[in-house]
């Protein structure tokens, strides 16, 4: 009887082992994909159209490409005809991103828009103090 109890645990042991060296291996396999997938998501450019109506609007910052996602290139635009209308390039988590300034916020009408393959991905319309906000939407391949 005693040596089938240790055939038993010997057996169970090595069912034990084995179940742990395949969970492990895909636990592997997984984070490998998410790996690829992270790497795809930060490489990845894509393009989107800024679009700026309104009025009483002295310049027009926006993020194209160059720097990441927590430095973003800006560039500027100053005293820009309006409506105004830029398509940049982007890449990976870099979140799109369009600010009109006013020297003097008080008479200032503003609407943006990004949009990224035909669809608008981000829309504001303020008028006064509060079209200092602009538009910034999510990375459209941060998926």
């Amino acid at each position: 009887m005693n040596r089938t109890s240790r055939t038993s645990r010997t057996i169970a042991s090595a069912l034990v082992a084995g179940g742990l060296v395949l969970g492990l291996g895909a636990c592997s396999a997984v984070a490998d994909e998410a790996a690829k997938q992270v790497e795809k998501e930060v490489n990845e450019q894509y393009e989107v159209t800024y679009e700026i109506t309104g009025k009483g609007i002295d310049s027009i910052d926006y993020h194209t490409d160059g720097g990441d996602a927590t430095t973003p290139k800006i560039e500027s635009v100053k005293k820009p005809a309006l409506p105004w209308k830029k398509t940049v390039k982007l890449r990976g988590l870099l979140p799109p991103g369009v600010l009109p300034v006013a020297v003097d916020p008080a008479g200032v009408e503003m609407s943006c828009k990004i949009t990224y393959k035909g669809k608008v991905i981000q829309e504001q319309t303020a008028k006064g103090m509060a079209a200092a906000t602009g538009c910034i939407a999510v990375s459209p391949v941060a998926g």
